[in-house]
């Protein structure tokens, strides 16, 4: 990495199943490093296999930090993450190690490095009326609200749209207002060397797949099935919401056969990686390096 009065941190990104978490390991044991976990999902005790966590295996070959932390009855916020990844950063840096954060999720590292939008709090019956609207209503009703949110954001994006227009409704003010303001963020105070995997796209598609049937053959149902079990988990709750985790349950309800759970996990896997490809091709600095033959060297070049 090139000298710098920073402390160094390397950051290793990309869609799912774009060889992340190799990297990040032989990243790690090149340079004395401990991998941090940047992804949702991977943050859930309660998905080992189906977050495609590092094996024990992997575990041991270098020290991890922030993977299955998190229990499946709680909802870790971008804003929780970020704060506990800065705290985990700080410590490998207190013990004259080099953090390598390694995931997918564009908003944990944006809030991490950019800091949080301080988004007063949204009013709770204002919340309350909006996820209940369907999301073309939602859209509809954003469009007449905030609609630079409306023309930014998927029509069928319940999720953000429904945030977009909770904020506005709840406090005045678009949330880019908001975003303009990020403050808390530990990207002016790290040197910060990044690379971004994108391999060819059908390619990852097909990794995709395969990683897919091999997940429902290596534990996947039965950890759903287990996950289901607990009356303390709502049924809202992201762990609930991640990728395969309906399929599965569904599976197991008896409502659909277990080959067209896979084909749905699959479908929505690929969907998935084809946003975060596009979010990763376009949105991070032009400084984060994109690579599609990923190799721990390219560091030190």
């Amino acid at each position: 990495m090139r000298p710098s009065p920073h402390p160094s941190v390397a950051l290793i990104a990309g869609p799912t199943a774009s060889g992340k978490s190799a990297l990040a390991i032989e990243l790690a044991e090149a340079i004395g490093g401990t991998v941090i976990n940047a992804d949702a999902s991977q943050v859930y005790r309660d998905l080992c296999v189906l977050s495609a966590r590092p094996s024990i295996q992997d575990e041991a070959r270098v020290p991890h930090r922030l993977f299955g932390y998190v229990d499946g009855a709680e909802a870790c916020s971008a804003a929780r993450w970020a704060s506990d990844a800065a705290k985990a950063i700080d410590a490998v840096h207190a013990q004259g190690g080099v953090p390598v954060l390694v995931g997918g999720t564009g908003l944990y590292l944006r809030t991490l490095l950019d800091g949080i939008a301080p988004v007063p709090d949204i009013d709770a019956d204002i919340r309350a009326a909006v996820r209940v609207l369907p999301v073309a209503d939602a859209h509809a009703a954003l469009i007449r609200e905030d609609p630079a949110a409306a023309a930014r954001l998927a029509p069928a994006d319940t999720i953000r749209v429904a945030r977009a227009l909770e904020v506005v409704r709840s406090t005045g003010k678009p949330l880019t207002h908001w975003q303009e303001q990020r403050a808390g963020g530990i990207g002016d105070r790290v040197a910060l060397s990044a690379a971004v995997l994108l391999p060819d796209r059908e390619d990852l598609f097909a990794r995709c797949d395969r990683r897919l049937e091999a997940m429902f053959e290596e534990g996947a149902v039965e950890e759903v099935a287990a996950l289901l079990t607990r009356d303390d988990v709502s049924v809202d709750a992201p762990v609930r919401r991640a990728i395969g985790v309906p399929e599965i349950a569904a599976m197991l309800a008896g409502t659909i056969s277990r080959n067209d759970a896979i084909t749905r996990a699959q479908l929505a896997t690929r969907q998935y990686a084809k946003r975060q490809y596009t979010w990763f091709r376009n949105q991070p600095p032009p400084k984060w390096r994109r690579i599609s033959m990923p190799h721990p060297q390219f560091y030190f070049m």
